[in-house]
């Protein structure tokens, strides 16, 4: 069977070694173009030590894109994190069609931030997707899903790194399997249900301590380790990771104690114990560590988040 892999970053690589480990038949490896300033993409690193044709496109939206995919004369495209619109001709120009990756039980936390998003709300369950995408955002028929638990203390590198990327490997290739047996059928299910979400930017990560305590914990997983939450306290802004949801009383935002353990600030029902942080142009240290340069002690207050205006 022939095939084109369509990905990028460390789970395009993965994906890649899996199939080649495999025997399988790569024809070809497409990914994202490079960027100014940032590190060669692993997946195009890879695919150039295996002397494998590569393909950098800036656009899926032409015809010469639609051109090039015909030309591989391919049985199967498998696209492991892509984040380029690829449009309908293209992605069906494969004989078999094209099947994707996605780290959420779809249609559930259709969009870039669906790791964040299930965390950041609380919930204690997710998973993966693969699925025939259409041209809609995170839509089309469903080949197949895998369940993960959200521990209670997981953050989002927890999910991914530890969960959702082996386990998304393994579902390419037992996708790609199903595929060969001719499980191509694709039954048709409706995913613009209004699920999807954007990117879990910087500004929803800001903590307010005034909320519920399992709240603002659940953020600080959420962004962790990127965006990274963060609060204002002596008008330094501070990013907030590693920390743990601990009993405690106080006014939200009041830092109640400062130990080798970490810096304890009161929230609604609870407190959280702040492990490690990061100041403006600094490195991710301990928070005691911080604290003690910053001079930094029991009582000090972090802002509340100014109202945001409507959307």
């Amino acid at each position: 069977m022939r095939i084109v892999v369509h990905g990028q970053e460390a789970f395009g690589k993965a994906v890649l070694e899996k199939l080649l480990a495999r025997g399988e038949n790569v024809v070809a490896v497409c990914c994202a173009p490079d960027k100014a300033g940032r590190s060669e993409d692993p997946l195009k690193a890879f695919a150039v030590e295996k002397g494998l044709p590569l393909h950098q496109l800036k656009s899926w939206k032409t015809p010469e894109a639609l051109e090039l995919m015909k030309s591989f004369n391919a049985d199967v495209c498998i696209m492991a994190y892509v984040l380029l619109f690829v449009p309908q001709p293209v992605l069906d120009a494969p004989t078999f069609g094209t099947f994707q990756y996605h780290p959420s039980l779809l249609p559930a936390h259709r969009g870039p931030s669906s790791i964040n998003w299930p965390i950041a709300t609380g919930k204690t369950r997710t998973g993966l997707t693969i699925f025939w995408p259409d041209e809609g955002l995170d839509e089309g028929p469903i080949l197949l899903q895998k369940t993960v638990e959200i521990g209670a203390d997981e953050t989002l590198g927890d999910v991914y790194f530890k969960k959702l990327f082996p386990l998304g490997v393994e579902a390419m290739m037992e996708s790609l399997d199903l595929v060969k047996a001719g499980v191509v059928l694709r039954h048709k299910q409706k995913l613009d249900d209004g699920s999807y979400e954007s990117w879990f930017k910087k500004d929803v990560a800001e903590l307010d301590f005034s909320k519920p305590v399992a709240d603002v914990y659940n953020t600080i997983r959420a962004a962790n380790p990127a965006p990274g939450a963060w609060a204002i306290i002596k008008g330094t802004k501070l990013d907030i990771y590693d920390a743990a949801k601990v009993s405690g009383s106080g006014a939200s935002g009041t830092i109640t104690a400062i130990s080798a353990d970490g810096i304890t600030v009161a929230a609604n029902g609870g407190a959280i114990l702040v492990k490690r942080v990061k100041a403006p142009e600094g490195k991710k240290v301990a928070a005691s560590e911080w604290a003690q340069a910053a001079g930094i002690k029991a009582g000090d207050v972090f802002d509340k988040p100014l109202p945001k205006a409507p959307a």
